[in-house]
């Protein structure tokens, strides 16, 4: 491929990944005007996951490489970490917190890999770590500070707030203990079949199956479910998997501090969310704490691929958490969490 030819479509692919992830946060808030966020993602997950599962057995890879029982189970415990908390707190976030706030809480993923990595398994904390950990919580602290005469949306910002950590954890597992099918593809239908299991659980329990009325349903959230699906998921991971064998890691993790940028952009122009000072102040420590530690960990590859895994919008197929599992690794290795 010639040079000029090969830079072009590097950077489509990127910009991809920057603004189709990016998107995402827009999407589930329109998706969730009239379908419950649990019940939507559900929907969103099984049709995804059937739809990888039907390409795998169609071309004859799902009977070729049988995964085990353990590999099944391990997929499905990574699926319900990075989609029914991971993805699925996003969602239900949402309801009451901004898009765009909720991009930049979900934009911390790499602080709680960090803080869980040292936790769990003693990685080593670099000093620019530390300090992206504390910047990056001090940029938090500033966004959900509660303002006068501004209502404090507790629940909302708490949801927001466990979701990467719960993703954390999903990607961890995936990457250090989980034994998860050879077959990208495969592990990846799995973990959103297992995912939407979760979610319809979750759902259940909320009681959103009582507030569920398909004939309520409106044409915006409709295409937004399908956009989600077809272009937040399969578009984005033939992007991204083509990245992983053509670009370098350190270019490919830049996602994670453009995509709330991007979100925060669309958040305001489509849904009139207010962009305030304070937030821009917020925002900016939250980009520059992520960069920090997406930058340190670049250094390590093995702690880079579990962080560019590791993102609610771009660990499944299907996407903040938002695209959905994939691998993260050129070799066919286990689907990981988008």
């Amino acid at each position: 491929m010639p040079k000029r030819s090969a830079s072009l479509k590097l950077w489509a692919a990127m910009a991809t990944l920057y603004v189709v992830w990016g998107s995402t946060y827009l999407g589930i808030a329109i998706a969730i005007e009239s379908i419950p966020p649990f019940l939507m993602l559900a929907i969103r997950f099984v049709i995804a996951g059937s739809l990888l599962l039907v390409l795998e057995v169609v071309r004859g890879d799902l009977l070729r490489v049988r995964p085990t029982r353990r590999q099944v189970r391990d997929a499905s415990i990574v699926g319900a970490l990075l989609l029914g908390i991971g993805n699925g707190f996003v969602a239900f976030g949402e309801l009451t917190v901004a898009s765009g706030v909720a991009a930049l809480l979900i934009a911390l993923m790499p602080v709680w890999l960090a803080v869980l990595g040292w936790t769990y398994f003693r990685d080593r904390l670099p000093r620019i770590v530390l300090a992206g950990i504390a910047l990056g919580l001090a940029g938090v602290t500033l966004l959900v500070w509660p303002e006068r005469g501004v209502a404090f949306e507790l629940v909302g910002i708490t949801a927001l707030l466990l979701s990467p950590i719960g993703w954390a954890h999903g990607s961890l597992f995936s990457a250090r203990k989980a034994d998860l099918p050879r077959r990208p593809l495969t592990s990846t239908a799995i973990q959103m079949l297992a995912g939407s299991v979760a979610l319809f659980l979750e759902g259940a329990v909320t009681g959103e199956l009582g507030r569920f009325h398909p004939e309520a349903i409106t044409a915006s959230s409709l295409w937004a479910m399908v956009y989600l699906i077809f272009i937040g998921s399969l578009l984005a991971f033939n992007a991204y998997a083509w990245l992983l064998r053509n670009a370098p890691l350190s270019l490919i993790g830049t996602y994670a501090y453009v995509n709330p940028v991007v979100a925060f952009g669309l958040g305001a122009v489509f849904l009139q969310e207010p962009i305030t000072p304070r937030t821009i102040v917020a925002s900016t420590i939250i980009v520059v704490a992520v960069a920090m530690i997406v930058t340190a960990r670049g250094r390590s590859a093995r702690a880079l691929r579990v962080s560019a895994a590791a993102d609610p919008e771009v660990a499944v197929v299907a996407g903040p958490p938002q695209s959905g599992p994939i691998s993260l690794e050129p070799d066919p290795r286990p689907a990981r969490s988008d």
